[in-house]
């Protein structure tokens, strides 16, 4: 999996695979190998070439996507992003003056539909959901507008790169 962090202003780009208690870590090139065990109290000890970090990790409701971590006495403010999400968070916000598609990533099975055709929807919406290899995925509005297309129906299956809805 490929993140881009932020790690009190400072930028770098992660790749991470996970093999139960062990994180395989490349940032910005250079390779960590980290084992990770729950500790008392809810937060994590972190082993690091030999070496023991407690580490505690902290949550706001209202910016989810941005943590406190604290490693030994000292406070990190970390957000974490998916270049996957931003490239396609960018390619929405392009359509703002005229229409967004929702197109299966994967193909799938369409398991709920949430809206109809016509319907009004705000952005971040959810459209419908889609199931692929055992994973359900909600698809949302990208933007504010009507559903001016419909092309999915729940029990049927999709195709990777299938227009699912359109929105105007």
């Amino acid at each position: 999996m490929k993140l881009l962090a932020d790690i009190d202003g400072e930028k770098y780009e992660l790749r991470i695979r996970l093999e139960r208690e062990r994180v395989f870590a490349e940032i910005d090139g250079r390779a960590v190998e980290v084992y990770v065990r729950e500790s008392e109290g809810g937060g994590y000890l972190l082993i690091i070439d030999g070496r023991v970090y407690d580490c505690r990790v902290g949550y706001s409701a209202a910016q989810p996507e941005r943590s406190e971590v604290r490693v030994r006495n000292r406070a990190y403010t970390v957000t974490l992003a998916d270049p996957k999400r931003l490239r396609a968070s960018a390619s929405a916000a392009a359509h703002d003056d005229g229409s967004a598609q929702i197109i299966a990533q994967m193909p799938g099975k369409v398991v709920r539909v949430h809206v109809e055709a016509g319907a009004e929807v705000e952005a971040g919406d959810a459209i419908l959901v889609v199931e692929a290899m055992k994973m359900q995925n909600e698809m949302k509005s990208p933007k504010a507008g009507t559903v001016t297309i419909l092309n999915a129906v729940a029990g049927e299956t999709v195709n990777a790169g299938e227009v699912l809805a359109v929105i105007e």
